[in-house]
């Protein structure tokens, strides 16, 4: 892999730092004031002074809140600042269990821009506090700043050994305050999702439950594929240095306008986050520290979760490891659905993930395991919808039935690039061909791929290679359900896809494209350079839909869209290996 030296670093943060050149670091300077005309007016709680919704509108009706601030635990000098929510009229002395969210998007001025007038607690999470009754039912609900954001110092992190001590800093706050029965649970989604999973690393005993809506499970692995970088690994930094420079609101006490000023002090802060997801080196020390996935080894925090195979944002990929890694219960959504969250609806009304029952598992899945109450409901470990909308309920997942070796044989392509507006697969033959397929014989019965399937082969030359794996009918309609990408910098290649939920209808025909990178969701850089490839080998795990449980549950609207984005017209080509029949009865 191409590595930076620490050298190229050092100028690089230097440059940055002198220049200003990093995009968001003067979107906004911290502690500006914006629409001065309404400070004043409204109540701004202390951590002794609680404020209701009648002196601020900000504050969600039923709650008081007050503000906290922390140290982290890495003796760093860091300071976190906390919102906490507690139910209005919860008596002097009373305890309650704590619902903990920590992240970037907690901000008082908004989440990605300056949103509000003046001071008061995020409502990132209001649809949670409403769609549970979360304070009539007896909970708390905390949301920390992780450093760098909202009213913490420190340099922001993207999951690090920071954001990590952050983390468990936070638990163990909201485990020990005089108004918690020591028992706490994360919920989040995106990013406060891959805090969750990072709680769960923390191995602290008050963490007693986690809800992650689509996750990050490895940083390497969302931002980059061997390699080869996303556009995402420069977008993410970026949004997150804007959003640690966002403007602060007027009526904010001086603690948190000063603490929401630090990036002003330390450039090099903003400067080191652009830098890191930039590294190619995948056994860098940087993403070591950033894969949840990677550090869940015998952990065993109850975790419930949601997981897109259709995801555009959060990726599929380290889910499998995460899963085989923890050890605690597991409980999951699973389905072809973009970046939403569990109770999410599309414009028309539908629910985005095609289920109702999101807040009420939610719910019972708290009280079970932060106040022992038994579920009045079982509701099933996971529950998966595939490409057709079929929701089925497993134990666990994947459950493939068959792991087929499947043997691909040879072939070379040229590794010409193509960016976002690829030329037709079967416009391009011969030998300045951009890739080349190969092709499995009409399924006799349907079969799933289910899990996460993996390609090996023997490269010769210099550039990249892409994968796809693609769905298609007896016309040649076909729909390129899963893939990932690779710099060819060895010559044995292991390829690990994304995970994936896909089935294929009997007499269709599975097609496995490889060659050069034909998509603009990748920034590669084509060597124009012939790429021969041999002994490729396609891991396939399979399961029968036949042997399905079927449970309750609408298609998620998204997949109909995702079929369209990635659809092409493809000309069969002879069959040279079978897709075994994965039937446990076979």
């Amino acid at each position: 892999m191409r590595k930076r030296s620490a050298a190229t670093a050092t100028a690089l943060i230097t440059a940055c730092a002198v220049t200003g050149a990093l995009t968001g670091a003067a979107v906004a300077t911290p502690g500006r004031t914006t629409d001065g005309d309404r400070a004043g007016k409204t109540a701004v709680a202390t951590a002794t002074h609680s404020v209701t919704h009648e002196k601020n509108d900000r504050v969600p009706e039923g709650a008081r809140w007050t503000q906290h601030y922390f140290p982290s635990s890495d003796d760093s000098g860091t300071e976190l600042h906390a919102d906490v929510l507690l139910p209005e009229g919860l008596p002097e002395g009373a305890k309650v269990p704590v619902i903990m969210s920590a992240g970037a998007y907690f901000g008082h001025s908004g989440e990605m821009e300056v949103e509000e007038e003046h001071a008061g607690p995020s409502g990132r999470f209001q649809d949670l506090l409403e769609g549970t009754d979360l304070f009539d039912k007896g909970y708390a609900f905390v949301m920390v700043d992780t450093r760098g954001f909202g009213g913490s110092t420190g340099c922001l992190d993207l999951g690090g050994a920071g954001d990590q001590a952050d983390v468990k800093a936070a638990i163990d706050w909201s485990s020990k305050q005089p108004w918690s029965t020591g028992a706490v649970g994360m919920y989040g989604k995106s990013f406060d999702a891959y805090t969750g999973l990072l709680g769960n690393n923390a191995k602290h005993d008050a963490l007693k439950a986690v809800v992650a809506q689509e996750p990050i499970w490895d940083l390497y692995q969302q931002l980059h594929s061997n390699g080869v970088p996303r556009p995402n690994s420069v977008q993410m930094p970026t949004s997150y240095n804007r959003i640690a420079g966002l403007a602060q609101l007027p009526d904010e006490d001086k603690r948190y306008r000063t603490n929401a000023a630090y990036e002003t002090k330390h450039p090099e802060c903003l400067a080191l986050n652009s830098y890191g997801p930039s590294i190619g080196d995948p056994d860098d020390q940087y993403w070591k520290d950033r894969s949840p996935a990677r550090h869940a080894k015998n952990t065993d925090t109850p975790l419930l979760f949601t997981q897109g195979t259709a995801e555009t944002n959060t990726l599929p990929v380290g889910m499998e490891e995460f899963l085989d890694n923890h050890r605690g219960p597991q409980r999951a959504w699973i389905g072809p659905w973009d970046h939403v969250r569990g109770n999410e609806r599309t414009s028309d009304g539908k629910f985005a993930m095609g289920r109702a029952t999101w807040f009420k598992e939610t719910l019972s899945f708290y009280d079970e395991h932060l106040k022992g109450i038994a579920p009045k409901v079982r509701f099933p470990n996971f529950v998966v919808q595939d490409n057709l909308g079929d929701w089925r309920a497993e134990k666990s997942w994947p459950t493939a039935n068959l792991s087929a070796n499947l043997h691909l044989g040879n072939g070379s392509y040229v590794d010409s690039g193509a960016g976002s507006q690829p030329a037709p697969p079967e416009g391009e033959v011969g030998r300045a061909a951009g890739s080349f397929f190969v092709w499995s014989g009409p399924l006799e019965t349907a079969t799933r791929v289910t899990g996460t399937p993996r390609v090996s082969m023997t490269a010769r030359g210099e550039g990249n290679v892409m994968v796809k794996l693609y769905d298609v009918d007896a016309d040649g309609n076909a729909v390129a359900f899963d893939e990932r990408v690779s710099r060819l910098d060895q010559d044995q290649l292991d390829i690990e896809l994304k995970s994936t939920d896909w089935t294929l209808r009997a007499g269709h025909r599975l097609a496995v494209e490889i060659g050069s990178v034909r998509s603009g969701d990748w920034l590669d850089t084509p060597s124009k350079h012939k790429i021969r490839i041999n002994n490729t080998r396609l891991q396939l795990p399979l399961g029968d839909p036949a042997e399905d449980t079927a449970t309750g549950g609408d298609q998620a609207p998204w997949i109909d869209i995702f079929t369209q984005i990635n659809s092409a017209q493809l000309k069969p080509g002879p069959a040279t290996f079978t897709v075994p029949n994965a039937s446990t009865q076979r």
